[in-house]
């Protein structure tokens, strides 16, 4: 990430508050960024996306008690912002083109960073898109996902399986591999 948030210990307070928090953003930054990427589906969203997220973090922050679970706040943060960003209007991703997209090249591991899969996943809707982020680029458990997002263990795995079909039908043949009765569809 090329900018850098304030320094909360700087702005001449020096309270252990703001210490605290300035150590917690600048060992968590990169972290959290990643998961605003992947999210945002670009670098100045996600950079505004956890932007916003430390600052609630930061007004919240006398309030948390378990520090264990900030990492499961921010991201929560993150996941609520960025779909109320997504609902608006002017804010959706879908733009009409007078060309295809170029089909072809087997992709490799996809790190959230590029590759033809993740154009797919951009396509989701929101609660589809952060189950798929939060287990796939983030490793989460389904319980883990589940009190990220505030909801059931059950919802995740439905949100999952939908997101997973969705992108079996988006993406190309050359994506997935052959599977026993395909044939027949």
């Amino acid at each position: 990430m090329t900018t850098t948030l304030v320094d909360m210990g700087s702005q001449g307070a020096g309270s252990a508050k703001d210490a605290d928090f300035s150590a917690y953003m600048s060992a968590r930054q990169p972290a959290l960024y990643r998961t605003a990427y992947l999210l945002a589906g670009d670098h100045a969203a996600a950079e505004d996306l956890l932007q916003t997220a430390f600052a609630k973090l930061y007004l919240s922050w006398d309030r948390i008690r378990d520090r264990e679970a900030l990492d499961g706040y921010v991201r929560r943060i993150m996941v609520n912002e960025n779909n109320s960003l997504w609902r608006r209007a002017w804010k959706r991703r879908e733009h009409a083109t007078d060309t295809m997209p170029e089909t072809g090249a087997l992709d490799t591991y996809d790190d959230g960073m590029g590759g033809e899969l993740w154009s797919f996943v951009q396509t989701l809707p929101p609660k589809q898109r952060s189950v798929v982020v939060l287990r796939y680029y983030e490793q989460l458990s389904e319980a883990e996902i589940a009190d990220v997002l505030g909801i059931s263990v059950g919802t995740v795995k439905s949100q999952a399986s939908r997101a997973l079909a969705a992108l079996r039908a988006r993406a190309p043949q050359s994506l997935h591999p052959h599977q026993p009765g395909d044939d027949a569809r």
